[in-house]
């Protein structure tokens, strides 16, 4: 009995296998009704990945009730393959938390996966790897290709993020001014003795006399502006004004003459009259120290006429002989205002001092001089004698490292730019720069905070947010950074927000190998063949590089039995 008993499982147990292979290979052999939607159509890479979605729809009767799916999606390529996240999918009687599949109805169900993108994947296949599993039993449906990629014009971006300099403060020409005032007694227009000996005078000559000696300054003109305090009868004033302008321009051409600073002519002196000043005479009241000076500046607002004006401070007794005494007598002067333009060194004697003696310009003349030359080596030696002579001057590091990086220096120019940071903290310029360190070393994360904190600091900040944004995937927003240049990254950043015929006018002038493929890629997208070959001849030409590039493109993908596309990338 007992052996009976044991001959009657193992046919039963042969028996249940059986059938769950049954159930299994019949799933394997029907696997081609069940189907796929894949979007993009062709993968694309963007920011730096690869994304799929996928439509599946499985027919009525097709899912066995007692069976269990893993679906897996798998780009294959020449060297290689990576798969997406598995799937796990389940029949209406298998015990676990899938997603379950109807027998009778079936199913659609939407899958999306996300894998890091390589270069080999340019030329690949998205299969989809079934395995089912009832029981102990498993079987793998074997691979069904579902759809092709990757597109990686993406890739295409040149990273050359734009440095930024730290502007130095040189002016060809400097104005200078200087000022000095005689003041008068009320009423009068007599210049008194103690006046014309003041150190404000003194200093005035001394700076008109320096400005006539041969050299690189140039007297301009002098102005007098003469005034009458606001209190009085107008013609009064008008008079008085008059006369102390006649006076103190009269007494300063006289001064010059016998001192043998200068021989005065008309031209070089504008005269102007202020009857009464009432400007002068708000301002004075501002910075005054009277109580109760809101009184008189209320006054000031409320009414426009001066004889009003001057009828209310009058009764204001509690505040007018403070005015009298404190502000009114500055009011009644003549202003001396002499103006002098300053040239600077020229240019040749910039770039020779900045060689053979750096110590005689200052940091504006040094860091100008820089600017001059056109070899790199000429301008990083300039910037480091720089950081020597000014250490503390953040310009001279940050305007070197930008060489560095533009020399591919790239530990060196983060150094600088460091260091840079640390005599000024927060400066947008050096936050560029770090970010354009970051593009270069990868770090996408970092050169996003840097850039953010740089926004406002010119126009390379812009671009360099565009290649992080290019690299990102925001394509619209590249488009926004990029809209004020003319270049491939520019065009780039039009061709993957679907703007060819902007893409393409970006391209204009653009006569580089980059350029010219960005061309074709265009071509291809607008189903143009004669600009595919036309600009594809031009790149490889410029460039070998370009045909392994184009032969294994999927953008060119109708082009692979073309003759012609066959010829240029051989």
């Amino acid at each position: 009995m007992k052996r009976k008993f044991g001959l009657a499982m193992i046919i039963a147990l042969a028996g249940f296998l059986a059938v769950s292979c049954s159930s299994l290979k019949k799933m394997k052999k029907h696997a081609g009704d069940i189907t796929y939607a894949v979007t993009p159509e062709v993968l694309a890479a963007k920011g730096g990945a690869v994304d799929v979605k996928i439509d599946v729809t499985f027919p009525g009767q097709y899912f066995n009730k007692n069976t269990r799916v893993e679906a897996t999606p798998v780009l294959r390529f020449n060297g290689g393959e990576k798969p997406f996240e598995m799937k796990a999918l389940q029949g209406e009687k298998v015990a676990g938390n899938m997603e379950v599949i109807p027998y009778n109805e079936g199913k659609t169900i939407t899958y999306t996966g996300r894998v890091p993108y390589e270069d080999a994947m340019r030329l690949s296949n998205l299969e989809i790897d079934l395995v089912g599993f009832k029981g102990a039993k498993s079987l793998a449906f074997g691979p069904r290709k579902i759809g092709n990629g990757v597109i990686a014009t993406a890739a295409l971006v040149e990273n050359k993020p734009r440095p930024s300099l730290g502007a130095d403060g040189f002016q060809r020409v400097t104005k200078k001014q200087k000022e000095a005032a005689i003041y008068y007694q009320i009423n009068s227009a007599e210049i008194r003795g103690r006046q014309t000996t003041s150190n404000e005078i003194k200093e005035l000559e001394a700076f008109i006399k320096e400005a006539t000696l041969p050299g690189n300054a140039t007297l301009g003109s002098i102005d007098v502006k003469s005034y009458a305090s606001p209190d009085g009868p107008l013609g009064l004033n008008e008079k008085l004004a008059d006369n102390r302008e006649n006076g103190a321009t009269a007494f300063l051409k006289n001064r010059l003459k016998t001192k043998k600073i200068l021989t005065p002519t008309a031209s070089l002196f504008n005269q102007q009259v202020v009857p009464e000043d009432w400007e002068g005479f708000q301002e004075a009241m501002e910075h005054s120290s009277i109580q109760d000076k809101e009184l008189i500046l209320r006054v000031l607002s409320m009414y426009p006429d001066p004889e009003t004006r001057e009828r209310e401070i009058k009764n204001i007794a509690s505040v007018f002989p403070a005015v009298a005494g404190q502000v009114l007598p500055k009011l009644r002067r003549s202003l001396f205002v002499v103006n002098v333009e300053q040239t600077g060194k020229a240019d040749e004697e910039l770039k020779a001092l900045a060689r053979a003696n750096p110590g005689e310009l200052n940091a504006e003349e040094l860091l100008h001089a820089a600017t001059l030359f056109e070899g790199q080596g000429d301008k990083l030696s300039i910037y480091r004698v720089a950081t020597r002579l000014y250490p503390t001057d953040w310009r001279g590091f940050n305007n070197a490292g930008t060489i560095l990086l533009e020399r591919g220096e790239i530990v060196e120019a983060k150094a600088n730019f460091e260091r840079a940071a640390s005599l000024s903290p927060g400066n947008k310029t050096v936050q560029n720069n770090l970010g354009a360190v970051a593009l270069k070393e990868g770090d996408i994360r970092q050169a996003s905070v840097y850039l953010d904190n740089a926004t406002g600091a010119g126009a390379g900040v812009d671009y360099n947010k565009g290649i992080l944004a290019i690299i990102n995937g925001d394509y619209n927003a590249a488009v926004r950074h990029l809209e004020n240049y003319n270049d491939v990254n520019a065009a780039l950043a039009n061709v993957l927000a679907g703007n060819y015929n902007e893409a393409a006018k970006k391209l204009n002038a653009e006569n580089s190998a980059p350029g010219f493929y960005l061309k074709a890629v265009i071509g291809a997208r607008m189903n143009n063949a004669a600009m595919v070959l036309e600009n594809l001849k031009k790149a490889t030409t410029l460039k070998l590089s370009c045909k392994r590039l184009a032969a294994t493109d999927v953008e060119f993908a109708r082009y692979f039995d073309d003759p012609g596309f066959a010829a240029i990338v051989k």
